[in-house]
């Protein structure tokens, strides 16, 4: 797939030392944000919608860098340019992993929270 890791832990230190107290509200909305988001890549799959796929993909691309989660974020990108060239049938794979690597992420997330 990609040599990117699941998470970049420099970024990620960086945003806790940024953030502060504010770190664990920001993970967690990046989380539900991007429950949203990839329940949003499946609509428009489903509804066979480019626009919007490639508008969400695009979106979604943008949290995960700047969260820290490079693999994720590529696969985005993958999805957005899926979009953007009308070529769904394609994406629909894309999406579970786009999913797979958010559960990922979220493994990852979850072990700095703890940590």
């Amino acid at each position: 797939m990609t040599d990117k890791p699941h998470l970049d832990e420099e970024a990620l230190a960086e945003l806790r030392d940024v953030m502060e107290d504010e770190f664990e509200v920001l993970i967690q909305t990046y989380v539900a944000d991007s429950r949203d988001r990839i329940r949003g890549l499946q609509e428009a799959l489903r509804a066979d919608d480019s626009d919007a796929f490639a508008k969400t993909a695009h979106s979604f691309k943008g949290s995960c860098i700047n969260i820290g989660a490079p693999r994720l974020g590529e696969l985005c990108l993958k999805a957005e340019i899926a979009g953007k060239e009308s070529r769904l049938d394609d994406a629909s794979g894309l999406v579970d992993d786009i999913a797979r690597e958010f559960e990922q992420v979220i493994a990852g997330l979850d072990g700095l929270m703890v940590g």
